[in-house]
C-alpha cells in the first residue's frame, strides 16, 4: 500500500514506497484525533442532481466502526458499499496509537460518457491513517481501475489524472493519494483515496470522494 507520512517535529515529508516527493493539498482549519468515510458524491447535470452524503462514517470518538450498503439509485453514477473502522490500542502505559480505515468496493461513474467522456470504474479503494505519539502516516489502495488511459505504474502523492474526450478537452481532473494538512500544522493529516472534479466542459458541476481517513498524533 502507498503510505504518506507527516512528524510531529514540524518538517513533514510526503512520499510513497518508491520515495517520490510531492506537495500538500490546500489546508485544513482543523483536523480529527481519527476518521474516516468511503466517500461522498454530489454533483449536477442537466438539472438532475446526484447525491450521495458521506458513506459510513466513523471516529474514534464514536461510532468506531460503521458500514454502507451499495447506492444504485443515482444518475450517472454507482457507489458500492464498504466498511469502516476507527479504533486505538494503547501501545505503552503512556502512549497510544489510532488506526482509521475505509475500504469501499464497486464504484461507477458514466455521467461524463454522454458528453464522449470515458466510462469510469474502480473495483476497490482503501484509504487508512495512523496516529502515533511521534506523527502520523496516511495511505491509500486502488483495485479494478477502467477507463483511466496512461496512468503511472507507480501513483504519486497528489497526482492528477485529467480525463478527456477523443478530441483532447478535459472533462475532468481527478487527484489520486490528495494530501491535505491542518493549519497551523500539529502534525496531523488527511487523505482522499481519489477525488473527482468537473470541469464547466463537462456540463456536470460538483465533485466526488472516493476514501477518506484523517488522523491527528496520539497523546
Amino acid at each position: 500500500m502507498n503510505s504518506t507520512t507527516a512528524r510531529r517535529a514540524g518538517v513533514v515529508a510526503f512520499g510513497i514506497v518508491a520515495g517520490l516527493v510531492a506537495s500538500a493539498a490546500p489546508a485544513l482549519a482543523a483536523n480529527p484525533a481519527g476518521a474516516a468515510s468511503l466517500g461522498f458524491v454530489e454533483f449536477s447535470k442537466a438539472g438532475r442532481k446526484a447525491s450521495v452524503p458521506p458513506q459510513a462514517p466513523c471516529s474514534v470518538d464514536g461510532p468506531t466502526s460503521n458500514s454502507a450498503q451499495a447506492v444504485t439509485d443515482q444518475p450517472g453514477v454507482k457507489f458500492g458499499g464498504g466498511t469502516t473502522s476507527c479504533t486505538t490500542r494503547v501501545v505503552t502505559d503512556d502512549t497510544t496509537e489510532s488506526t482509521s480505515e475505509a475500504n469501499g468496493q464497486a464504484f461507477e461513474l458514466s455521467a461524463l460518457v454522454s458528453e464522449g467522456g470515458p466510462r469510469l470504474k474502480i473495483g476497490s479503494w482503501k484509504a487508512v491513517c495512523v496516529g502515533k505519539e511521534s506523527g502520523t502516516d496516511a495511505g491509500w489502495q486502488l483495485g479494478g481501475l477502467s477507463g483511466f488511459t496512461d496512468l503511472p505504474a507507480q501513483i504519486p502523492t497528489n497526482h492528477v489524472h485529467r480525463v478527456k474526450r477523443s478530441d483532447g478537452v478535459v472533462l475532468a481532473n481527478v487527484t489520486f493519494s490528495e494530501v491535505v494538512l491542518p493549519e497551523p500544522n500539529d502534525g496531523g493529516i488527511a487523505i482522499n483515496a481519489v477525488h473527482f472534479r468537473f470541469t464547466p466542459e463537462s456540463g456536470v458541476t460538483g465533485e466526488i470522494v472516493l476514501g477518506a481517513a484523517a488522523c491527528s498524533p496520539t497523546p
